[in-house]
């Protein structure tokens, strides 16, 4: 079965995709973040300041790192996010601007300054959108979907604002009802979810509850802690971020440097 743990920005995704592995011993797959992939692909350059084609380039990259990755995982897995995530990204800053913290009068100017520019950049992530719809359509057996259920609380890595987060779930939602994706939306607390899911799915349990969310908590603060300071670096080593439940709960052992 290969489940994708899906939503907008800070609904808990990577936790939530965490403890359901820990939990249910099925392997978790992650594609690298755009702050991530950033340091190797555009060394010294902050997300915000990256133009229409370097945008393009860093959603075609994390798509690509995360078809790689899900091939090869033999069986089941779950996958942290999915890649409407790539196409959204991209398409929701041509509502917000390509830095959301920016005003909407700057923003109207810059698509009257820009706008050859602006209708290019339009155009590509529309036909990159065809693809990662197709993909995401066809490859999933089950898509869960994580709703905006509390504030958005900026971290001071990702430029992503609450009207940006907001634009993004309609555009998510609008896309399930597009493709005609019957998603499963599961809400309230991070032990809600897990029982929703492993009920819903039907599916084994091989720890408790609370150990697993532990654990998923673990991991989670070891990477924030560890990407805190990524946009400074020149340089980045590529890596695969699977996990194992035969492997302990060591952050360095779910991120494969290559």
């Amino acid at each position: 079965m290969k489940i994708a743990i899906n939503g907008t920005y800070s609904t808990g995704k990577t936790t939530t995709a965490l403890a359901l592995s820990f939990l249910t011993g099925i392997t978790v797959t992650h594609a690298r973040t755009m702050r991530e992939i950033l340091p190797n692909a555009f060394p010294g350059k902050k997300l915000e300041k990256c133009n229409f084609h370097e945008l393009m380039e860093l959603g075609m990259r994390r798509f690509t790192e995360r078809i790689v990755t899900e091939k090869n995982i033999n069986g089941s897995f779950i996958s942290d996010g999915c890649p409407l995530q790539e196409w959204i990204y991209g398409t929701t800053r041509m509502m917000t601007g390509l830095n959301p913290s920016e005003k909407p009068w700057k923003i109207r100017l810059h698509k009257k300054l820009f706008s050859p520019e602006w209708f290019v950049f339009e155009r590509n992530i529309s036909a990159f959108g065809h693809v990662v719809k197709q993909y995401t359509k066809s490859h999933y057996d089950v898509l869960i979907h994580l709703p905006v259920e509390f504030p958005f609380v900026p971290d001071g890595h990702r430029p992503t604002s609450e009207i940006y987060r907001s634009e993004s779930e309609k555009l998510l939602c609008q896309t399930y009802k597009e493709l005609d994706i019957n998603i499963f939306e599961v809400n309230e607390s991070l032990e809600k979810r897990l029982e929703k899911i492993v009920k819903k799915l039907n599916l084994c349990i091989v720890m408790t509850i609370e150990d697993a969310i532990s654990k998923a908590h673990t991991i989670c603060k070891n990477k924030f802690d560890s990407v805190r300071f990524e946009t400074e670096r020149s340089t980045h080593s590529q890596f695969k971020f699977t996990h194992s439940l035969h492997k302990r709960v060591d952050f360095r052992r779910y991120y494969t440097f290559v």
